[in-house]
């Protein structure tokens, strides 16, 4: 059981909640049957017949009880073989007509009737003894709970533990100080631990979930809560300006800052003004212009003679950055230099690809504090690297990093450095609550003037399998008004996958365990290239981009494509963040349902950007009402990426939506949703607040002191500590 469940103590078992409950009293409701599904029901024995056959293989007489279940929908066939007639007669007098149980079994269908196969019971209002079970059914009320278990371990058992541990167990600690269950209205944590194993009516279970979600987020709020006075109570140099390369850029941007731009800038130069760190998380739809406001940030930490680096997680990404910086800062990006401008800076580019002496060249000018501003990839976390102030750390799609390469770049500060991170994936308010608790949170809603409206359609190949050459017609239509497209696949070649992609995964019906999406051949980008450049798209210049080709081909692509050499660009989703070109009008997405929510709006966000209307196909041989398809109609319908975030982090739960370098946030929340229990997660954060002014030791609340310490030492707090 430990092994399998990860129960160590009894602590753990009474933590051990029942996924869900039946009704002990009444026959389960049991609507349609699915061949292989594994069923748990309460049942009454209908029908009981038990007949004698010789076995074929030892040539002696044996027994079989034939029974029927009735539940509240179908009736299902059970069997149950006997070699004495003494077991035989045993079972048939604890199966008698009339009989009600808890039935476990994987459902099967046999020449039209369907069948409970390998079924296993506990009996109501017999011994189950005999089979080892205890005679825990009629100690329960009307609800009968049905644990998370795994192999070799019936729910049962887990029920039998836990109601031995119960009984047992006199002192249960309660996490939560009496005055906020008073204020909140929450039950003590011994009439939760009763209510939540062995309730009456399903009210009861509502009481002990409420008490058990606000205690996990009130933990989870005071880490937050002391993660942000100890980080406000950090030294940090007020970076306040004093130069004149802030004004000059502002004075020449061709285009005027959004509200939304101008109320964030302001925001993060008060920051910035501050003698402690920043901490600041921003966030904003794709094109939203997250880059100029880190970009008038790192300007303002050059003006008070200090230094920024931009921290992104690819090479295309570093090095479209890069560009894009350069471009905007013109001469002013050229300080020092011939023809720079008077108040100009240096903006330098580290990755891992760049030769030896552009790197070297690259780290003298950032550890001598002439470059001025540096944008790299995990290049900027080795040793080596070296600044001669650094005050500020941008991070850019910074759920793409871990938390020891976060906290590497800042380390590398003689101060603490003001840290600014982004990302382009939409995060509900409440994940940014729970999992950002430390970070002020900024939301860019607006988009810039210039961004044109995306039309997104799916195109679905089960149905429709001819309307891929209608794809292509429009492609070329496209290039044909002098556009350019993108056509992005799931994979590199026909058996490999992208760097960091995984199949998508659909969720079984408890979200417990995952079910691996239907097998089909996925479009590969080597592949594909050949298809189209040989076919439908015959006499466009088309070529491919991925992540494993060499840099120095990857950077020749991009700016190839970018200089509209290329008109057609089959890529992974290498080009999902920081792609900028304006000309591309168009996205085909290949097997659209092998990707997320939010990565189908980032790729989508790449077209429509240079004030031409965009057009978004979402390729699929998904089924009609399947969960895939339903996915890409939510992307079709919206534009909106705050309300598919929702609808991503529902579906895909938190961890999985967060990322895998999250340090297993998935495994830290067992009771609690972020986007349904909004209101807890609130209510929690203000307790939380309270508490730690009135006690900011927790001294009068050892318990609640003691849960927050091991949350702290987690690897979850790890993440918290350094995100």
């Amino acid at each position: 059981m430990a092994e399998g469940l990860g129960l160590h103590t009894v602590g753990d078992l009474l933590r051990h909640f029942p996924r869900r409950y039946v009704k002990a009293g009444e026959l389960t409701r049991v609507a349609d049957l699915h061949e292989g599904e594994v069923l748990t029901v309460v049942g009454e024995i209908a029908r009981s017949e038990l007949k004698q056959y010789r076995d074929r293989r030892t040539n002696r007489m044996a027994f079989r009880l034939e029974t029927v279940l009735q539940t509240d929908g179908p009736r299902l066939r059970m069997t149950f073989f006997a070699k004495s007639a003494h077991t035989a007669r045993w079972q048939e007098g604890r199966l008698a007509v009339g009989r009600r149980g808890v039935f476990v079994g994987q459902v099967s269908s046999f020449r039209g009737e369907w069948q409970l196969t390998n079924p296993k019971m506990i009996l109501f209002g017999v011994s189950n003894a005999e089979e080892g079970e205890a005679d825990v059914v009629d100690s329960y009320g009307d609800l009968y709970p049905i644990y998370p278990q795994t192999k070799g371990v019936e729910s049962w058992d887990i029920q039998r533990a836990v109601s031995f541990a119960r009984s047992v167990v006199d002192d249960v600690p309660d996490l939560i100080p009496e005055s906020v269950m008073d204020e909140h209205d929450l039950v003590d944590a011994r009439t939760a631990l009763d209510l939540v194993h062995a309730p009456d009516t399903f009210a009861q279970v509502e009481v002990a979930r409420r008490r058990y979600r606000f205690e996990e987020a009130l933990v989870t709020q005071v880490v937050l809560a002391r993660r942000r006075a100890y980080l406000h109570a950090q030294g940090a140099q007020a970076r306040t300006g004093g130069g004149g390369l802030l004004a000059a850029f502002d004075a020449r941007l061709p285009f005027e800052l959004t509200a939304g731009q101008r109320e964030v800038a302001e925001a993060v130069e008060a920051d910035l003004a501050q003698p402690h760190p920043m901490n600041r998380l921003l966030q904003g739809e794709v094109g939203s212009g997250k880059t100029v406001v880190a970009l008038r940030a790192m300007l303002r930490v050059v003006d008070s003679g200090g230094q920024a680096a931009l921290l992104a997680p690819t090479e295309v990404l570093a090095q479209q950055h890069f560009r894009s910086i350069t471009a905007m800062l013109g001469d002013l990006a050229a300080g020092g230099m011939l023809g720079g401008a008077a108040d100009g800076t240096t903006v330098a580019l580290l990755t891992g690809s760049m030769g030896k002496a552009a790197r070297a060249e690259a780290m003298s000018r950032m550890a001598s504090g002439e470059a001025g501003i540096t944008v790299g990839t995990h290049a900027l976390l080795e040793d080596k690297v070296m600044f001669a102030d650094l005050g500020l750390v941008v991070v850019d799609e910074q759920h793409r990093f871990g938390v020891e390469q976060r906290a590497a770049l800042t380390d590398k500060a003689g101060f603490p450095p003001h840290v600014l991170v982004m990302t382009a994936t939409p995060i509900p308010r409440t994940v940014a609550m729970t999992v950002f608790g430390d970070l002020e949170v900024s939301t860019l809603t607006e988009l810039p003037a210039g961004r044109a409206p995306i039309q997104t359609n799916v195109v679905p190949l089960a149905e429709q399998p001819t309307w891929i050459d209608r794809v292509w017609q429009r492609v070329r239509e496209e290039v044909e008004k002098g556009h350019q497209a993108y056509v992005v696949c799931p994979r590199i070649t026909g058996d490999e996958l992208e760097e960091g992609e995984r199949d998508v995964l659909e969720v079984g019906e408890d979200d417990e365990v995952p079910v691996p999406a239907p097998k089909q051949s996925l479009s590969a980008v080597t592949e594909v290239v050949e298809q189209l450049a040989s076919g439908p798209l015959a006499g466009l210049r088309v070529e491919m981009l991925h992540g494993k080709l060499p840099p120095d081909e990857k950077d020749r692509v991009m700016r190839a494509f970018a200089a509209g050499e290329i008109d057609v660009l089959v890529s992974t989703t290498v080009i999902e963040v920081g792609v900028d070109v304006a000309n591309a009008t168009t996205m085909v997405l290949l097997d659209a349902d092998r990707f997320g929510i939010s990565q189908l709006h980032q790729m989508r966000g790449r077209v429509g950007r240079g004030g031409l209307p965009g057009l978004c196909l979402l390729v699929s041989h998904a089924e009609a009402g399947s969960p895939a398809r339903e996915r890409l109609d939510a992307v079709a319908a919206t534009t909106d990426g705050f309300a598919l975030s929702r609808l991503d982090l529902d579906q895909r739960r938190e961890g999985d939506v967060l990322g895998s370098s999250q340090s297993g946030f998935r495994s830290s929340l067992t009771m609690l949703r972020v986007l349904r229990d909004e209101d807890t997660i609130v209510a929690a954060r203000q307790a939380a607040v309270g508490l730690l002014e009135r006690d900011p030791d927790l001294g009068s609340a050892p318990a609640l002191a003691a849960a927050v310490a091991e949350l702290e030492q987690s690897r979850q707090s790890d993440f918290m500590e350094k995100a």
